[in-house]
Order: structure tokens, then C-alpha cells, then sequence
């Protein structure tokens, strides 16, 4: 028979810092770069800042999360701090936006980006129809993996993580001990001279949040990490700290081998240079290799936390057929038809992903940003009560109470500014949307409550 039992301890600390580790590091380093640079008008110190910055939503964001993870038990996530610390209502808003549209866009767009770099890497000029169905094949085999195999998922994040920080180190540390000239720009490509930017350099905040993104999505195996009161904190410091450190190391080694102009001119195939002039012409096949690897991981990542989703909703009865979705199944260990609905929902994103790239709806955008910055909202409300509790005499520490929850909201705030500059209609049409979505939820469990 399957049953409700609480959930084992699979993963220890290192695990769960890979977690953090392995989703955050992507494709979006690599390749966010130049952008940033755009928009700072070449200037590596606004770049570094805007680094720090975006970090801040993350670093100071965990810390101040922990405050409420060691108060909460059960499983869930950010789900169960909302339903304990503002509302089992806003709880079952927040788990539809997370469950029908944060997971399953991010891991839609992240398969379809596995599959353009696995081309790239092959040499194959694939078309987007070929592209969006090696992505669906992506997705269904590592949801097959973690659904049939916790213990091969939590490997595999392990590898991930070690292997995706390779490149990243060895153009960190390569580039600041670089002596020689900085790159020629090719002839033919048009040159980016480094410009004053003013206030505009904050718009580079909406590639950062992307670059920083997922962080959030290891505490939803918190109630699966053995010893969380103590595992899920110090995880929640190392891996944000790591990424920082290796996204700083890693723009400024780019930038000294590189030269700004260079890498603003060439954009995204910037990176295949650095690889050409560290490892010769092998070299940038060599980081392609590494950058499939960095993406797959986070799609394992994704996947690893999105199958757990519904049966969080379920537990709690914040969704139909609750019942049956929130039974473990005895073999696996986890709610088989938790995982279905994930996986069906992630593919429906993806055929939406398709529909919005061949009509080019987005006007260059994706469906993953829909996501992003009103994560960072959510969050927001979070931090303020962790505030609340310190006001009230629960925290005693003024640096867990106060300061860390502050930044935390400096941070998201800058970044939804930093979205709204970059591009204002889209953002506001997301915010709305996933408002919307919340609201159904909001309204459903409202219903089901006062039944």
C-alpha cells in the first residue's frame, strides 16, 4: 500500500549545496556577460556592483529565510512559510504560481536551451522544431531518472556541480594571469565602444536576476535533508556565497583576457574565444562539453524540485484530488501522481514555449522570465515578516532580524526595477498574469476551506 508518512532523509549538506550550486550556475553566466557590459556601457566596476547587487537577493535572502525554515516544520518550502507565517490562503497562491508556472516554464526553456547548446556542440544547424523536440526528450528522461531513482537524481547534481565550476574556474584563473594583449575584434563585426550610461547600468540587473536565479528551489527537499536545522542554513550561506565568489572571479578573468569592447562586440560567442586562447582550437569545443553539462544539471535541478510541487499542495489540500496526490508511493518514495502532474505541466509550457519563439510573441523574450522577478515579490513579503518577528521579540538577533532582511529587500526591489527599465510592458503583463494565477489559487483553497 502507499501512504502519507513523512518523507525520509535522503540528502545530507553537500547535496543540498550542490542543489543551490547546480541550478543557480547555467547557461546565463556564460552568456549574460556581454549584456551586462551593454548595459553598464563597459565599465567592469558597474559590472562587479551590479554582481554584488544581484547577490544580495540571494545571499541575504537566504539567510533571512532560514530564520523561518528553522520554525517551520513539515515539507513545502517557501509554502510552508507562507502558510505558517502569513496565510494557509496566500500558501495555496503561492503554490500555484510555483507549481503551474515557476518550475515548469524555468524547466521548459532551460530543456530548450540543453538542446540548442547539445546541437551547437555536434555541429548540427538544427531547426526550432528539432530543437523544442530534443528539449521535450531532456526533460522526460530526468524526470524518469528522480522520479524511479532519488538517490541516481541526487548523484547526478553532485557530478553537475563539480563539473560546471570547472570552466568557470579555469577562465577565472587564466584570465587575471593573463599578460597579453586583449583580443582583436574581427573584421566585419561592429564595434561597441564603452560609453556613460547613467542610471540606465540598473537595467542590467534583469540578466543578473536570470543569472541568479533558482536558489530558492533547494528548500523544497528540506524536509528530504538529513539534520535540516542545521544542513539547510549553512547550504543556504555556501551556496550563494560560492556563486558569488565564482561569478566575480570569472567576469573579471573574461574581462582582462577579453577587453570589454571585445566581448560587447561579440556577444555570446565572446566566451568560445576565451576557450580558443587557454586550450587552443579544441578549446571551444572543449567549454561547449561543459556548458552542456552546466545546463543539464540545472534542469536536473529543476526537475528534482518541481516533482515535489504538487504533492506539497496536496498535502495540504490546496488542490483537486488532493488525496491522492499526496500518498507516497512505498518503492519510490515520492507521489507518483505529484511527479505526473509536473512533467505534464512542464510539457505543456514547452509546446507554449514553442508557439511564443515561431511567432516571436515575446518580441525576443522567453516564457521563463514570466516568473522571475515575481518570485522576487513573493519574497519580499517573506522578508518583512521576518522583520515583523524581530519587532515582536522572536529574534533576538538584530543582524538576522533586521539588517539581513533589509538587504534582502534591497536587493529584490532593485531587481524589479532593474526589470522594469529593461523591459517595462512585458514585466508588468507577467506580474500580472502570475497574480492571476495566485488568485485561483488564493480563491481555491479559500472555497475548499469554507466548505
Amino acid at each position: 500500500m502507499e501512504n502519507k508518512n513523512k518523507q525520509i532523509e535522503h540528502y545530507g549538506l553537500f547535496t543540498a549545496t550542490a542543489m543551490i550550486i547546480g541550478i543557480v550556475i547555467g547557461s546565463g553566466i556564460f552568456f549574460k556577460v556581454d549584456d551586462v557590459l551593454k548595459f553598464t556601457g563597459g565599465s567592469v566596476g558597474l559590472g562587479i556592483l551590479v554582481f554584488v547587487i544581484g547577490a544580495l537577493s540571494i545571499i541575504f535572502g537566504s539567510l533571512t529565510l532560514t530564520e523561518l525554515s528553522i520554525r517551520t516544520e513539515g515539507s513545502g518550502g517557501i509554502i510552508s512559510y507562507f502558510e505558517r507565517f502569513i496565510s494557509p490562503k496566500s500558501a495555496s497562491g503561492f503554490g500555484w504560481f510555483q507549481t503551474f508556472i515557476y518550475f515548469p516554464t524555468i524547466n521548459a526553456v532551460i530543456s530548450w536551451v540543453a538542446a540548442l547548446y547539445i546541437f551547437s556542440f555536434l555541429g548540427i544547424n538544427a531547426s526550432l522544431e528539432a530543437q523544442i523536440a530534443l528539449g521535450y526528450v531532456i526533460f522526460t528522461f530526468f524526470y524518469g531518472v528522480n522520479i524511479l531513482s532519488y538517490k541516481l537524481g541526487g548523484y547526478i547534481q553532485n557530478i553537475a556541480a563539480i563539473i560546471k565550476l570547472i570552466p568557470l574556474v579555469v577562465i577565472a584563473v587564466a584570465g587575471i594571469f593573463y599578460h597579453g594583449q586583449p583580443a582583436a575584434i574581427p573584421t566585419g563585426i561592429e564595434v561597441i565602444k564603452k560609453t556613460h550610461v547613467g542610471l540606465a547600468w540598473l537595467a542590467a540587473l534583469a540578466p543578473i536576476a536570470f543569472s541568479f536565479d533558482g536558489w530558492v528551489v533547494s528548500v523544497n527537499i528540506t524536509n528530504e535533508v538529513r539534520n535540516p536545522k542545521r544542513n539547510m542554513p549553512l547550504a543556504l550561506i555556501i551556496g550563494p556565497l560560492t556563486v558569488l565568489s565564482v561569478y566575480i572571479l570569472y567576469f573579471l578573468g573574461l574581462n582582462n583576457m577579453l577587453g570589454s569592447e571585445y566581448i560587447m562586440s561579440l556577444g555570446n560567442d565572446a566566451v568560445n574565444k576565451a576557450g580558443a586562447i587557454i586550450l587552443g582550437s579544441s578549446g571551444t569545443k572543449l567549454l561547449l562539453f561543459f556548458i552542456v553539462i552546466s545546463v543539464l544539471g540545472v534542469v536536473n535541478g529543476m526537475t528534482l524540485g518541481s516533482i515535489r510541487m504538487p504533492q506539497s499542495l496536496a498535502a495540504r489540500n490546496m488542490i483537486p484530488g488532493a488525496e491522492k496526490v499526496a500518498r507516497l508511493h512505498p518503492k519510490y518514495e515520492i507521489s507518483l501522481p505529484s511527479a505526473l502532474i509536473a512533467y505534464i505541466t512542464a510539457a505543456v509550457w514547452m509546446l507554449l514555449h514553442y508557439i511564443t519563439m515561431k511567432t516571436d510573441f515575446l518580441k525576443g523574450s522567453d516564457i521563463s522570465e514570466i516568473a522571475i522577478v515575481f518570485s522576487y515579490i513573493c519574497y519580499m513579503l517573506l522578508y518583512m515578516k521576518v522583520i515583523s518577528l524581530r519587532k515582536n521579540g522572536e529574534i533576538k538577533s538584530f543582524f538576522k532580524g533586521i539588517l539581513c532582511p533589509v538587504l534582502g529587500l534591497f536587493g529584490s526591489l532593485i531587481i524589479l526595477i532593474g526589470g522594469l527599465i529593461s523591459n517595462p510592458l512585458h514585466v508588468i503583463c507577467f506580474i500580472l498574469f502570475c497574480g492571476l494565477v495566485c488568485l485561483l489559487g488564493f480563491l481555491y483553497f479559500k472555497g475548499k476551506a469554507s466548505k
